[in-house]
């Protein structure tokens, strides 16, 4: 008999949503979202911002954040990734914001953080690393609409909304920049 895998979508029994199932054995192959962590890290009333070295969106300004390692707390992810694009060491103060893009099935978790140490230097996933004050953040150059967000809900809790996380804007998926422009690239 031949045990070459094959899979077929369909429901498994006892559940709702189609999946691939071996059509051997039974194994059901479940895909899950990605997890995303980063962080909106100030210091001195300063935003760092990393300028992309990689696609999707080379060239253009993001908070440190990335894809979140087996193994590890989204603290110690949003840790890592900070360290890898900024060479910056971080104290997470808090969560901000889980953030849903089902377009390409991610969940982000975004925390407020501060620098730990002052020096921050491009990491090889960075063209560059700057502390970049309010009025000066590249708005226009963000590299993806969960970026503006988090900015944003990042000054309303400097302001004082209360510590809880917020979201998604109401009716926004992720699918458009603020300016309306649908972004056809997958986000981190």
């Amino acid at each position: 008999m031949d045990k070459t895998p094959s899979f077929s979508l369909r429901i498994p029994e006892g559940d709702g949503v189609a999946h691939k199932v071996c059509d051997h054995c039974g194994f059901v192959a479940y895909e899950n979202p990605k997890i995303v962590v980063g962080s909106v890290v100030r210091h001195e009333g300063r935003v760092l911002l990393c300028r992309r070295a990689i696609e999707p969106r080379r060239g253009f300004w993001t908070i440190p954040a990335g894809y979140m390692e087996l193994n590890e707390t989204p603290e110690e992810g949003a840790r890592r990734e900070a360290r890898e694009e900024a060479g910056a060491d971080l104290a997470i103060e808090r969560l901000l914001a889980v953030y849903s893009v089902p377009r390409i099935s991610q969940v982000q978790l975004i925390f407020r953080a501060a620098l730990a140490d002052p020096r921050i230097e491009a990491g090889v996933e960075s063209l560059e690393v700057r502390l970049f004050e309010w009025h000066e953040i590249p708005w226009n150059d963000l590299a993806f609409p969960s970026v503006h967000w988090a900015l944003n809900h990042d000054r309303e809790a400097e302001d004082g909304a209360p510590p809880v996380p917020f979201g998604n804007p109401a009716g926004d998926v992720g699918d458009r920049m603020p300016d309306g422009r649908m972004l056809a690239t997958d986000e981190f």
